[in-house]
């Protein structure tokens, strides 16, 4: 369990990816009051430890209802983590996760808790990707459900926290200090996700 939750935590944290999300949040929330942001910034990331929570608990079943196998599921989502992970190491914003079209309709709406933070910016295609992985490849009992649920639970802890206090981490971090992060979560994130298309790959040519 302490070993999956070693290889989880990390996947999790670094494609949801709070510090990324710090510049479109403040930007998306400069007219709002602090109290409404950390209210946003709760619903959205409870909303998203639901989201991914659910995908980890039952995404399994996409496996079986349209016949993917594992391995194959899991080169997929290395190549989506692959391409999240280059925008991070150039320091922009994940085009997997949203769009420039998406991020000004979010700015434009009152409350913003549910979409886009929510989804996809912090619960985005390669987060679901990657717990449906997870799960998949540690079996489907508990010993593999706690430690992957209590990574989702302690990363979207970390995205409130990081979020409630945008302002903050943005004035204190910068621009430059933010890149510098976002380089370094996605050099983690490129090799997990060479490593998810290796084993893929080879249980794909066992098979």
């Amino acid at each position: 369990m302490l070993a999956t939750f070693a290889l989880a935590f990390p996947a999790v944290l670094f494609i949801v990816d709070p510090i990324g999300v710090v510049p479109l949040f403040v930007a998306m929330t400069a007219k709002d009051s602090p109290e409404k942001c950390r209210q946003m910034a709760l619903r959205a990331c409870v909303t998203a430890a639901g989201v991914l929570s659910f995908f980890a608990l039952f995404g399994t079943l996409v496996f079986q209802v349209f016949g993917v196998t594992l391995a194959a599921f899991r080169v997929a989502g290395g190549l989506l983590l692959m391409l999240t992970a280059l925008d991070m190491l150039r320091a922009r914003n994940p085009g997997t996760k949203t769009s420039e079209a998406e991020t000004e309709e979010g700015a434009a709406q009152e409350d913003i808790a549910i979409v886009p933070l929510a989804m996809p910016l912090l619960a985005g295609p390669g987060a679901i990707a990657t717990v449906m992985v997870l799960m998949a490849q540690h079996g489907a009992g508990w010993e593999a459900a706690v430690p992957v649920l209590a990574a989702i639970l302690i990363s979207l802890g970390l995205s409130y926290l990081t979020l409630r206090s945008a302002h903050l981490v943005k004035r204190a971090l910068k621009q430059t200090g933010i890149a510098i992060l976002e380089r370094i979560f996605g050099l983690i994130l490129a090799a997990i996700a060479v490593q998810f298309v290796f084993e893929g790959g080879r249980d794909l040519w066992r098979g």
